[in-house]
């Protein structure tokens, strides 16, 4: 039984947003211990605050402070806490209306364990030692039996908080199928081979297992390249974190020889600023890579635009 392929692989971004003003006064508050809801224009009070009534679609921007404490109206026990959750050991999600609110704020309740939980339990935010104007300024819930007094807050605050940066990440481990499979498998032998179709004779690289212009399954296994054209490119001038390249520096698409698809590739080996379209470019392979570390100019004339326009 031939090995079947997997890697874990993750997907992340800093998502930066700016905040209007009410969700800026409520991420302030946070930072300062207060808790701040919107008065609704028939006196409903909405925690976590929002810019618009989502009943009538009304602008609403009357702040009232509500208290730190509150009833749980429905939870969820998590077994298995995950990277990046509120807390590192089990516990409930929850959604408590806070005393003064009449919507619930969802965040983890931290108890002994499910039996310790219920619906009706009175319970308070218990406040992250360091905090910067963000929901994980409240670090989490914790039971508690009293009711906790207002400060009078009007949701006025010094140096106020105008923006916040939300990572989003996605973990998962990716499978290929039996195209992507054999791709791969070229690549560890430095060769890079796609799959051509039957019906309309276009070889794909890298395969997909089925041709996307017919909707008929590719089989027959094609080698292409090494050399390819530069077919159009981007000048990356921010650096990624995770990535050891100077900036700026060049991501292309690339058509190799005998491909009818380009595929991403660095380029290297010359300045950012003589890309072009129809450069000739080879593959430099690292010590013991898996792929090609990025292309390099061959030396050759450059390709007649219309030998690779169909393939931009």
């Amino acid at each position: 039984m031939p090995e079947v392929l997997k890697a874990p692989l993750v997907v992340e971004f800093p998502f930066t947003r700016s905040l209007g003003p009410v969700q800026s006064a409520f991420l302030t508050g946070l930072r300062e211990r207060v808790v701040l809801g919107v008065k609704t224009m028939d006196g409903r009070t909405l925690v976590p605050p929002v810019e618009y009534d989502p009943v009538t679609a009304e602008e609403i921007r009357d702040l009232v402070e509500v208290a730190p404490t509150g009833t749980v109206t429905t939870w969820a026990w998590n077994h298995e806490p995950r990277r990046g959750q509120p807390l590192d050991t089990p516990f409930a999600w929850a959604l408590v209306k806070l005393d003064g609110a009449d919507t619930a704020l969802l965040h983890a309740l931290d108890a002994p364990g499910p039996d310790a939980v219920r619906t009706g339990m009175r319970v308070r935010i218990r406040w992250a030692a360091e905090r910067s104007g963000a929901i994980t300024d409240i670090a989490c819930f914790e039971p508690y039996g009293g009711i906790a007094e207002l400060t009078g807050h009007s949701g006025r605050f010094e140096d106020m908080v105008t923006g916040i940066v939300a990572p989003a990440r996605l973990d998962y481990v990716y499978s290929p199928g039996r195209a992507q499979t054999g791709y791969i498998k070229a690549l560890s032998d430095q060769r890079t081979v796609g799959e051509r179709c039957p019906s309309c004779r276009k070889v794909y690289v890298p395969p997909r297992g089925a041709c996307p212009t017919c909707g008929v399954a590719t089989s027959e296994q094609v080698e292409v390249g090494p050399r390819g054209t530069v077919t159009t490119y981007c000048i990356v001038n921010i650096k990624a974190k995770n990535l050891d390249i100077e900036v700026p520096y060049v991501y292309a698409h690339i058509a190799l020889d005998g491909a009818d698809l380009a595929l991403h590739g660095r380029i290297g080996g010359i300045s950012y600023d003589e890309v072009r379209m129809g450069l000739r470019v080879e593959p430099v392979w690292t010590q013991g890579g898996r792929y090609p570390d990025h292309y390099r100019p061959t030396g050759e004339p450059d390709a007649d635009y219309e030998t690779y326009k169909e393939l931009l």
